[in-house]
């Protein structure tokens, strides 16, 4: 009756263990969604930043060349 009393307490002591780990890791991932949630990636940039954007001329350079770029940058 002991150990049947014994397993029965290590089953709740790990179940209880389980559970509050699982608690505390959803509001963990709760807490970092609400941080991130109001945070905007695409605002305007502030300071000195300039547009780096623009487009491949392609009479600027040979297939040979723009194979070499593809190899080099992985575009």
């Amino acid at each position: 009756m002991k150990s049947w009393f014994g397993l029965v307490l290590h089953t709740l002591k790990v179940f209880i263990l389980f559970t509050g780990c699982t608690i505390l890791f959803y509001y963990g991932i709760m807490w970092i969604n609400e941080e991130y949630e109001s945070y905007h990636r695409y605002d305007a940039p502030e300071g000195a930043a300039i547009k780096v954007s623009g487009t491949f001329d392609e009479e600027k350079g040979s297939m040979f060349e723009r194979l070499i770029l593809f190899y080099l940058n992985g575009e």
